[in-house]
């Protein structure tokens, strides 16, 4: 009988916010595996290792940065006939995901190769667009309001677009792209409504009105969100 490939969200940090299910999942599947970069440690899993039982096979999915897209689709390529043997044979994967598995996880990259010919199940987590809202302290959108989810490496005309369309906007990925977003919503008059939070969740949360950021870059682990102003009603 097949293992089954599980995506298991484990939140933004916090390891209380870690589900029930993706508990009962991590400690009942022989097989455990997650991101990480290339060389070092790796985030998701420090995020879920209270909750990691001792003797688990582990599978660090340690992907290229800056190498392409063709170098990245031949790492997955690779990990996906790697987690396929496990299954075949019948062993369950629970494969970690920071946030949510279907909310830019890597996950979804090894669910489109492996979810045609293996059972997969999928169990969401908490996102980071909830949790960065409840750092922040301040609802993103009320009543009718769109909110939008934007990525900080687009193009700085796209990114203008998509961040002056919505009623509220979440800016993830920002990383390096920190003073782009800086300069276009600065255009477009949304810094008094704008909030920078770093690592929601974890020990070293950071939270600041993005008028007071001014270094240029920041760490993976951070976004830029515009709450809206509460303008539409139901």
């Amino acid at each position: 009988m097949s293992g089954v490939f599980y995506g298991i969200g484990v939140g933004p940090g916090d390891p209380e916010l870690i589900t029930l299910k993706a508990v009962r999942i991590m400690a009942g599947a022989p097989v455990i595996a997650y991101s990480a970069t290339e060389e070092g440690e790796s985030m998701v899993r420090a995020i879920a290792a209270p909750h990691l039982p001792d003797g688990r096979i582990e599978i660090a999915v340690r992907t290229p940065i800056g190498r392409g897209p063709a170098a990245a689709e031949a790492v997955y390529d690779g990990y996906a006939a790697e987690i396929a043997r496990h299954l075949d044979a019948g062993r369950d994967v629970a494969f970690l995901c920071q946030g949510d598995p279907f909310v830019y996880g890597s996950f979804a990259y090894l669910h489109e190769r492996l979810a045609a010919r293996h059972t997969t199940r999928v169990v969401p987590g908490v996102s980071s667009l909830g949790a960065v809202a409840a750092a922040a302290g301040v609802p993103l959108v009320r009543g009718c309001e769109v909110l939008s989810v934007v990525p900080a490496p687009l193009a700085e005309a796209e990114l203008e677009t998509r961040l002056g369309a919505g009623d509220a906007v979440a800016v993830v990925k920002v990383g390096r792209h920190l003073a782009k977003v800086r300069r276009v919503i600065q255009r477009l008059g949304l810094m008094g409504r704008a909030v920078y939070v770093e690592r929601a969740t974890m020990e070293n949360q950071r939270v600041l009105a993005l008028a007071r950021v001014r270094r240029a870059s920041a760490p993976y682990f951070s976004m830029i969100v515009v709450p809206g102003n509460g303008s539409r009603s139901e």
